[in-house]
């Protein structure tokens, strides 16, 4: 009786772990996976001028491409119609496309403003930190108007 029991307990908790997922290549799947990268990525850059983790002027070179590559992608997962599933980003997204499209340009200029920069060497904390700075103000905008916190 207690084996039938625990089996059945296993079975439920697997059947409902299975329902929070989001497909991973839904819309929302794949720009939730880019955003993340581009999270990541920056954070590198950041801790790198920070002091948080070593500066390496060839690795924050190619991690300002790679968040520049990044920066183009996510804005094609959007469908024209919001989707169903639960997603942090507003109404406003759909509602104000043009706005939207202005910041997303927005950032891909910062990013590619920040490849500029890093190909400037010596490196320098007064050249990098501005530019990095650029992105992570244009992430910001963003998200203060079309991210649901």
């Amino acid at each position: 009786m207690f084996v039938k029991r625990f089996s059945m307990a296993v079975l439920a908790c697997l059947m409902l772990s299975a329902c929070g997922g989001v497909d991973p290549n839904s819309p929302l799947g794949q720009r939730k996976t880019i955003f993340k990268q581009m999270l990541k990525t920056n954070e590198e850059l950041g801790g790198m001028l920070r002091g948080r983790i070593p500066f390496d002027g060839a690795r924050f070179a190619e991690g300002a491409v790679q968040l520049d590559q990044l920066s183009h992608e996510p804005w094609k997962h959007f469908p024209q119609v919001r989707e169903q599933d639960h997603t942090s980003a507003r109404d406003e997204v759909w509602q104000k496309q043009a706005r939207f499209q202005e910041l997303a340009r927005s950032l891909e200029t910062a990013t590619g403003e920040l490849v500029t920069v890093s190909k400037v060497q010596p490196y320098k904390v007064s050249n990098l930190g501005p530019a990095v700075q650029k992105v992570e103000d244009a992430c910001s905008a963003c998200h203060k108007e079309f991210r649901d916190y």
